[in-house]
């Protein structure tokens, strides 16, 4: 998975500075680094009931939906607050700097679905832990989270250790 590696940009004092940014938009370009790394991922729960998928926005779509695809399910969006037109649920979580809320639809997962959550980073584990926070409250079970990447210095894996992770790309 060296070559996955070499596919990700670093782009320095990106959102702000200090922040070092992993920019997966070369790897994306990449048709075998794209078919490659949904592959891993898929072959993660080849052996594992995935009901649904879930993907948190805006870059987890984009791994989430082609997750979804190559094994067979649908896929469900978790997003910003005022995105999405219908019945939502809402979690608001603490970030290092303030508070964010996500938002899914009530009717996006069903009581008892098996659900693989996926995004494209794992860092301080945040953003993942409210939104499997939200499918649970739905009534989902959370059989995996998936990541392109893990920031594994951010100790994200801490907060979401209840959970069976994966993350194909470790830095």
């Amino acid at each position: 998975m060296e070559y996955l590696k070499k596919l990700i940009r670093d782009v320095p004092d990106f959102p702000k500075v200090g922040v070092l940014f992993k920019d997966i938009t070369p790897l994306l370009q990449d048709a075998k680094g794209l078919k490659d790394s949904i592959a891993c991922i898929a072959s993660y729960v080849e052996n594992k009931k995935i009901d649904i998928v879930v993907g948190a926005e805006a870059r987890g779509f984009i791994l989430a939906t082609t997750v979804a695809f190559s094994i067979g399910t649908g896929f469900v969006p978790i997003r910003k607050p005022g995105k999405l037109p219908y019945e939502k649920a809402s979690m608001t979580y603490n970030l290092e700097y303030g508070t964010d809320t996500l938002e899914i639809h009530k009717d996006g997962i069903k009581k008892g679905q098996q659900v693989l959550m996926v995004d494209d980073l794992l860092a301080t584990g945040g953003t993942m832990n409210a939104c499997c926070k939200l499918v649970e409250s739905l009534g989902g079970n959370i059989v995996g989270c998936a990541f392109l990447i893990e920031l594994g210095f951010l100790n994200g894996r801490d907060i979401l250790s209840k959970y069976d992770l994966f993350s194909l790309i470790k830095y």
